[in-house]
């Protein structure tokens, strides 16, 4: 491998900035991909306040609920590394195109779902194009900036997005299900869906494809198997016990999977992942640092909700709007760390802040109460959370595609959405099990006779911040590996260039 030193954020398969002629369109394709992510992103949260008004309306179980978040992360999450060699190789234009349109389809097939198998069947194929969608966007991201100065920008917009977007997916889904329908939560993409291919058609050129590039057939099914094999078993997990065979079975061949996965894409001709893209310490340290923020994550966006719809008694609205201060930081610090902290002081010391404040958030939610007020207990918790939040997504997504080649930026893409999805299912089934079993332990030693309602509130709380103190740990031990892995000051490693291989006409001339 050969490579040439690039400047600090310098886009992919660039030199020195002002190398390649900067794309006149290149703000109007940052506002295409940022409606194309933001999409995804509230997808990820807005049908979660819409459950309950769907299964009411389409008469499934309680138990057949889970099915129609897990049916979305498991083909979600299995076929994103798959979706980001693809774009690679056949075009990010092209897969980024079919994804919109697959995932506007879906959506209009959820919305208009008239039984429970309709309604998962939908969100399965909003998984399939989501997966296709994700890292198309954020590598035509990576491969449009060249620039130093507006890749910082670009970035942070996009890392604002991805920050502030769970947040707004919590507002909107309580917004549409209160005012409108559940159906409406699947309906609105079509509105971000048809911007977004409109934009995608007219402003986005061709775009470069992997000359030769084959498709590693082996490595796919590896991978996408292992990461199937996780995602449900940890959904297993989640909604029974770690002792069910479908959960420690599914798990055990998961990684055995992956382990596999692993070894092959050392010995593959054209590995799926090429070992180069993970083993830059600075991308290994964003993929990582987006897996474990992702699995504490969860303990804001669910329990925190659960916290306040259930002990406190909000609406949907008004939890929705409750969580506008972190919205509002997180996409503000977002913005600001990629354009001024990144340039100067690298990634490393934004996680290990940003991992910190999201720590010290944390300890300070386990102070609730029955009865906490949300300008006393709750508003300084959630704008600290939205702060390292904030840090935390700016630096992720130019960190994880930095420096890789155009060529591997899709699959370079792939890997941070794929640490995301699993750091999430991770974090669903471990805070689930940590909550039961705090409310279980609660009542057993309050017990005396039948419960009450208001021990049942005590038990409920006590599991929150159970929930909330392990967050902390997660988090104060994200700030420590993740520092550790990432290298001081800012982004100026190699560019990743494949070796040329010498033509035949070469060699023959040579011989």
């Amino acid at each position: 491998m050969s490579a040439h030193t690039a400047a600090p954020g310098a886009g992919p398969g660039t030199g020195a900035p002002g190398a390649t002629a900067a794309d006149p369109r290149r703000w109007l394709i940052l506002a295409v991909v940022a409606a194309a992510q933001l999409m995804v992103v509230l997808d990820l949260t807005v049908m979660n306040l819409a459950l309950p008004s769907a299964q009411h309306a389409l008469k499934f179980t309680t138990t057949d609920r889970q099915w129609v978040v897990t049916a979305y992360a498991l083909s979600f999450g299995s076929l994103l590394l798959f979706s980001g060699r693809l774009a690679d190789l056949i075009g990010r234009k092209t897969t980024f195109l079919t994804g919109l349109v697959g995932f506007a389809a879906a959506s209009a097939v959820g919305g208009a779902s008239d039984s429970f198998s309709m309604l998962v069947t939908a969100r399965a194929s909003q998984g399939l194009f989501g997966a296709l969608l994700a890292p198309s966007a954020l590598s035509l991201l990576a491969t449009t900036f060249k620039d130093p100065k507006e890749r910082a920008k670009a970035f942070g917009v996009y890392g604002a997005v991805a920050a502030a977007g769970g947040g707004l997916g919590l507002l909107l889904g309580g917004a549409l299900t209160t005012y409108l329908s559940w159906r409406w939560c699947m309906y609105i993409n079509l509105v971000f869906a048809a911007i977004a291919i409109v934009g995608g058609v007219l402003l986005v050129g061709r775009q470069q494809r992997t000359p030769g590039g084959r498709l590693d057939v082996p490595g796919v099914v590896a991978v996408s198997g292992g990461m199937f094999c996780l995602v449900y078993g940890l959904s297993n997990a989640a909604s029974h016990t770690w002792r069910t065979p479908s959960a420690w079975g599914f798990l055990t061949a998961g990684v055995a999977l992956l382990i596999v996965f692993a070894v092959w894409q050392s010995r593959a001709a054209q590995p799926l992942l090429p070992p180069r893209v993970v083993l830059d310490r600075n991308r290994a340290g964003a993929y990582l640092t987006v897996l474990i923020s992702g699995a504490a994550t969860f303990g804001v966006f669910l329990f925190l909700v659960y916290y306040m719809q259930v002990t406190l008694g909000y609406s949907a609205i008004t939890s929705g709007l409750a969580m506008l201060p972190m919205v509002a930081l997180s996409g503000t610090m977002a913005t600001v760390g990629n354009t001024k902290l990144m340039p100067r002081v690298g990634p490393k010391p934004m996680v290990i802040a940003g991992m910190l404040l999201n720590a010290a958030a944390m300890v300070w939610l386990t102070r609730i109460d029955a009865h906490s007020g949300y300008a006393s207990a709750l508003l300084g918790p959630l704008m600290v959370t939205g702060a390292g939040m904030g840090l935390i997504f700016g630096m992720v997504a130019a960190t994880g595609t930095f420096g890789v080649a155009p060529h591997d930026a899709g699959v370079a893409s792939a890997s941070i959405n794929t640490g995301q999805q699993l750091g999430g299912s991770i974090g669903t089934a471990l805070l689930n099990t940590i909550a039961a079993s705090a409310t279980t332990g609660y009542l057993a030693d309050h017990l005396h006779g039948r419960p009450t309602p208001q021990l049942l509130q005590l038990a409920a709380v006590h599991s929150y911040t159970t929930v909330f103190w392990w967050c902390a740990g997660i988090f104060a031990t994200g700030a420590v590996v993740c520092g550790a892995l990432l290298r001081r000051g800012p982004l100026t490693r190699p560019v990743d260039i494949p070796v040329r291989q010498p033509s035949q006409h070469a060699v023959a001339v040579r011989s």
